[in-house]
């Protein structure tokens, strides 16, 4: 039996993600969409591309939540993206009505399924999605470190000029302004980069980390989608295939790096059962003190959400 994978929200990171999933053939795939027909009309486009890449798994479009009944996984992308001079704060109450009405729908029909979010701000709203739903966290997990780590690996790759295959980043905390690339962990073919760039240029490749989002939406008028979709659709994979790789993703801590209740970017064992552990890196007094900083910010989001539900 083939795996199955909803995604609520078919506008470009959900599509995106439904291509991703498709065209390495992992799965079934689900596209809900609350507009009539736009789900209906990128499900045909992309399954119209099936003789050409060679894919045989099926795409569906539609705007009934009974069809994602007996999904392996749903992920959650719907909601308002960011438009230029916005934060991703900025979307918290708007995107809190929409998740809220997701979940009560995946709560009824998917209630067996690992549930990825995408929808800003991140953390918040993977922070609701847990409360909302009801599941163990170990199936509800934020969309978020993955990414960071890719632009902080391709922007660590233009700098040295190597392929970005050779480079090894990790970002925690919060996917924000406030995010932490752990440069120290950072490496190239395990050469680190404090060995092979100055001060200077590692600054500047932290800047591009944390604001490349931004920059996207500056040139665009609107976020990102390419990376953000292929991020969690290659989360997806992992889970599918039970890779056990680590990963950073946005969790709910009890008590790891000393947090608890706080849902923020930690290195996870991501498998078929969701999140296989939580893994705790030593981080130095300066880490420890910006990662302190994320979750301290996170909470007053956090505290927002606690108010709408």
């Amino acid at each position: 039996m083939r795996f199955k994978v909803s995604i609520i929200g078919s506008g470009n990171v959900g599509s995106e993600c439904a291509r991703y999933i498709l065209y390495k053939d992992l799965a079934d795939v689900v596209l809900i969409d609350i507009i009539e027909g736009l789900a209906k009309g990128k499900a045909l486009d992309l399954g119209q591309a099936s003789q050409i890449i060679g894919f045989s798994g099926k795409i569906k479009g539609s705007s009934n939540y009974e069809d994602i009944a007996d999904s392996d996984i749903v992920i959650i992308t719907a909601g308002v993206p960011r438009k230029p001079g916005m934060s991703r704060d900025d979307l918290i109450e708007v995107n809190f009505k929409i998740i809220k009405d997701v979940c009560e729908k995946i709560k009824i029909y998917a209630k067996n399924s690992i549930v990825i979010v995408v929808t800003n701000p991140l953390d918040a709203m993977t922070y609701a999605a847990y409360k909302i739903l009801g599941f163990e966290r170990e199936r509800v997990i934020g969309q978020a470190g993955v990414l960071d780590s890719a632009r902080l690996s391709y922007f660590t790759a233009q700098k040295l000029n190597v392929s970005p295959f050779e480079v090894q980043g990790i970002v925690l905390g919060t996917h924000g302004d406030d995010m932490i690339p752990l440069i120290r962990w950072t490496t190239v073919n395990g050469i680190p980069i404090t060995e092979l760039l100055n001060e200077e240029e590692i600054k500047e490749i932290v800047n591009k980390t944390k604001f490349g989002g931004g920059e996207i939406v500056q040139l665009m008028g609107t976020s990102a989608f390419f990376a953000p979709g292929d991020a969690v659709g290659y989360m997806a994979e992992i889970i599918l295939k039970d890779s056990k790789k680590l990963i950073p993703a946005s969790v709910l801590t009890k008590g790891e790096y000393g947090l608890s209740d706080v849902v923020i970017g930690l290195p996870i064992i991501l498998g078929k059962n969701g999140i296989e552990k939580i893994v705790e890196f030593n981080l130095n007094e300066e880490e420890k003190n910006l990662l302190n900083n994320c979750a301290n910010h996170i909470r007053e989001l956090q505290a927002i959400v606690d108010r709408l539900l």
